[in-house]
């Protein structure tokens, strides 16, 4: 039998294929990135409509990729919700930067394999070297380490692994990890992933500022080790997501050392902080954590996913995760300088880092710092516009660049009439939370491309349209 001298269906392009759909593409990016302030940050999708457009059958022979990226820009991409956008202030915004986005290209193009030394050396240079920056802005020795993860679920869930393997060793039966009720969800998922059952959870109330009170902390610790149960790990805010509030980190530090426990601070949207004067202020006692997440495609200004979870001793993630299968001696043959597949649940990793290792080196780090910072003045001009304009009661005053508010003239469901009114426009966009047992907008400031003018005019919308609703 004859045998093929070519592989019978090639998934490949000439150069010049190549060359033309690639700069097609980085066309498409800068048309948006340019026009992005004028475009509407939400509009309203039809299920029926988009499902009809966008999910047609594959062809069984070869189609136009030309066709497919204007599908996906012209009836996808204006169905997200633009969190790039200068006017999004919900949840966390996400704003990313170009530079960060062409590392994607290239972390991609070249496929590498980020999870070994014998496969990545250069790889893991480049993370060692993001990680070692952060470690090194945080304050934490050289002993830290740390990897990147896809975000801060990931993170959480690999800190609380490493925090069980290390307190709760083998035997995990009556581990017991504390919260507060304003800590993100994603925790309360990690500790189920971990197989921590919701008896083995303590959710503390938090107090009116939303911050975790030590006096119900010690009493909960106290009370399930005279139950038999054994507490292990605290888990500290670093910046909360309805309010921005920070626990009283050099307090639980304290605690913890006395206890014998585990200090894992959630700082996902909140560490970044970390790079400028005020940030640093407020995050004070976050250097004395065992473990911590932080996400840079958040206050970082990186696209989605990037991830960050650091650890006091970089061994502890060894010890909690290095396996040595059959099929990998011949990466661990000659000892390895750094192995990233060691210190988490990814063996075939992506290089993450690229994207803030390549922002680092374009823009410099006075750059990132600066734009850190204009999150928190941004903030601030939003609570003096909001206390000017006399109808605005404050429920919580800035915090790590968020801050939460209500019309005085409206109920409950008239606060969440304004948001929606809001988006409907396309104008902008807040989420809204509860504060105090309340309905309040919240506002999110963290993206360097907003102006003055942008949370100004942002609220000036909310009034009118809260005169027309009669307020």
């Amino acid at each position: 039998m004859n045998e093929p001298d070519a592989p019978p269906a090639p998934l490949d392009w000439g150069a010049e294929e190549f060359r033309r759909n690639g700069y097609a593409v980085v066309d498409a990016l800068v048309e948006h990135w340019s026009s992005l302030r004028d475009l509407p940050v939400w509009r309203p999708s039809d299920p029926a409509e988009l499902t009809a457009a966008l999910a047609r059958p594959f062809p069984e022979s070869p189609g136009s990729f030309a066709e497919a990226v204007r599908l996906f820009l012209e009836e996808a991409a204006p169905h997200t919700i633009r969190t790039t956008h200068p006017r999004f202030f919900g949840y966390v915004p996400i704003p990313s930067n170009p530079a960060a986005a062409l590392a994607e290209l290239l972390a991609s193009g070249v496929n590498v394999f980020a999870g070994t030394w014998h496969s990545g050396a250069a790889c893991a240079v480049i993370e060692r070297q993001v990680i070692g920056w952060l470690r090194s802005e945080l304050g934490w020795p050289e002993s830290a380490g740390g990897l990147a993860v896809s975000g801060g679920s990931h993170a959480n869930l690999t800190a609380l692994a490493v925090a069980l393997h290390c307190k709760a060793g083998a035997c995990r039966d009556g581990a017991v990890a504390y919260f507060s009720d304003q800590t993100h969800s994603a925790v309360e998922k990690a500790l189920r992933a971990l197989g921590a059952p919701p008896t083995a959870q303590r959710k503390l109330e938090a107090d009116a500022s939303g911050r975790l009170r030590i006096a119900d902390l010690a009493q909960a610790v106290a009370a399930d080790r005279t139950a038999g149960l054994r507490p292990f790990c605290v888990v500290a805010n670093a910046g909360t997501t309805s309010t921005g509030a920070v626990d009283p980190l050099p307090a639980i530090a304290d605690f913890c050392r006395r206890e014998d426990l585990w200090f894992h601070a959630d700082a996902a949207y909140g560490g970044a902080a970390l790079l400028c004067p005020r940030g640093h202020a407020a995050l004070a006692g976050l250097a004395l954590a065992d473990s911590l997440a932080l996400d840079p495609h958040k206050w970082l200004f990186q696209p989605v996913d990037l991830g960050c979870v650091l650890v006091r001793e970089d061994r502890w993630l060894v010890e909690t995760f290095r396996l040595l299968p059959d099929y990998l001696r011949d990466a661990y043959r000659v000892e390895p300088e750094l192995n990233y597949c060691d210190r988490g649940l990814e063996l075939t990793r992506p290089l993450r880092v690229l994207k803030l290792w390549l922002t680092l080196h374009t823009f410099g780090v006075a750059a990132v710092r600066r734009a850190v910072e204009w999150g928190f003045e941004l903030a601030a001009e939003a609570e003096r516009r909001l206390r000017w304009g006399g109808v605005w009661e404050i429920l919580t005053p800035p915090s790590l660049a968020i801050l939460t508010f209500r019309h005085v003239g409206l109920g409950e469901d008239g606060q969440l009439a304004l948001i929606d009114r809001l988006r409907e426009t396309g104008f902008a966009l807040l989420t809204s939370t509860r504060v105090g047992g309340r309905n309040a907008l919240r506002l999110c400031t963290i993206n360097p491309r907003t102006t003055f003018e942008d949370v100004r005019g942002t609220i000036e919308r909310l009034e009118e349209i809260a005169r027309q609703a009669g307020a």
